[in-house]
């Protein structure tokens, strides 16, 4: 097996593994990570009653008017700012705790800007 398969596949064992053990419920959702290439998505889910409470990615209007006035846009910047976004969207929806679901990435560069900026907007995993 070429060396990218092999990495992709190891990484959904490792998903796999994680998400036997965390769920999310009405409490305490489960905030998700899903992370590509170009892009970054995030969203808050209740496994119990199957539904998305919140969900941002790199890709809608709010990250895009925010890194308007931003000069850096690095993806970890990117990252950060929907971090942000997350933890201000489940306030709204009135969720104050989550249970972190990286989904098998290292908790390293975008992934931990991504909790670190939901941590520090007041969002408490």
């Amino acid at each position: 097996m070429e060396t990218a398969k092999k990495r992709i596949v190891e990484r959904k064992k490792r998903a796999f593994r994680i998400r036997k053990k965390i769920e999310g419920t009405a409490d305490r959702p489960r905030l998700c990570v899903r992370r590509t290439l170009k892009h970054m998505y995030a969203q808050i889910v209740d496994d119990i009653s199957q539904t998305t409470i919140a969900q941002v990615g790199s890709t809608s209007k709010e990250v895009a008017a925010i890194l308007a006035a931003a000069e850096k846009k690095s993806k970890v910047d990117v990252s950060a700012v929907i971090g942000g976004i997350i933890a201000d969207k489940a306030k709204d929806k009135g969720v104050t705790t989550v249970v972190f679901d990286r989904k098998g990435y290292a908790y390293h560069g975008r992934v931990k800007a991504l909790a670190e900026a939901a941590r520090a907007k007041g969002l408490v995993f």
